[in-house]
């Protein structure tokens, strides 16, 4: 299979890239604007995995060859490209691919840090409505912290919550996040919920900001 990291070059582009490329035997393409950052990336990540002895399958391409390509498609970019993303790539993509959001809209205040959804109720659900109407659109991965993510030596043990309203597409998303070891996948419910699951991100970062020792802090429901 491949999975198509648009924006790939980011924090959690990179960290998920890493982890699926250790951990499994899909290809991993990594996308961006710029096809050449996009290859200097992958070769990258190729030059890090290597040294750990890794055998990988790690390419890099523009952003629409990348979705074209790809079987999944993660939309691992700010959020405020994420709509402007989908609808540069939307011609790309067919009935039979995934689109995953991880993104989050939130600001920071003299408080900490707030959710910020938009008027659709949650990033993915805005995604949903500017992807074509026949591809199912998946909200993942949202709460899990880069850094951990991206250092390999970091052993995970964290979940992430998956919703959709496509069951199929659902369950692939669940398999390729339980794939990445350490990391575990539930069943979150319909993508009208995923607002819920955005929201505990900023809570995450104020708690890492506010206590001792809780850098790259995750969640583990218990």
């Amino acid at each position: 299979m491949d999975i198509a990291l648009l924006g790939g070059t980011g924090d959690i582009g990179e960290g998920l890239a890493l982890r699926w490329a250790q951990d499994t035997d899909h290809t991993v393409v990594v996308g961006s604007r710029d096809s050449e950052k996009a290859t200097r990336r992958a070769d990258d990540y190729g030059t890090l995995l290597g040294e750990r002895g890794v055998e990988h399958n790690v390419v890099g391409m523009g952003n629409e060859a990348a979705t074209a390509r790809a079987d999944v498609v993660v939309l691992s970019v700010p959020p405020e490209y994420a709509i402007s993303t989908v609808e540069t790539v939307s011609d790309g993509l067919t009935s039979d691919d995934v689109l995953v959001s991880p993104a989050v809209s939130m600001d920071r205040d003299g408080a900490g840090f707030h959710a910020t959804p938009p008027e659709d109720g949650s990033v993915a659900q805005a995604i949903a409505a500017v992807a074509p109407e026949d591809v199912p659109v998946v909200g993942a991965f949202q709460s899990l912290a880069a850094g951990a993510l991206s250092d390999l030596d970091t052993e995970l043990r964290t979940d992430t919550v998956v919703t959709g309203d496509d069951p199929e597409a659902t369950a692939l998303v669940r398999s390729l996040a339980d794939a990445i070891e350490g990391l575990r996948a539930l069943e979150g419910g319909p993508l009208a919920v995923t607002a819920l699951v955005e929201s505990v991100t900023p809570l995450l970062i104020n708690l890492a900001m506010n206590n001792e020792g809780m850098h790259d802090l995750g969640v583990r429901f218990q």
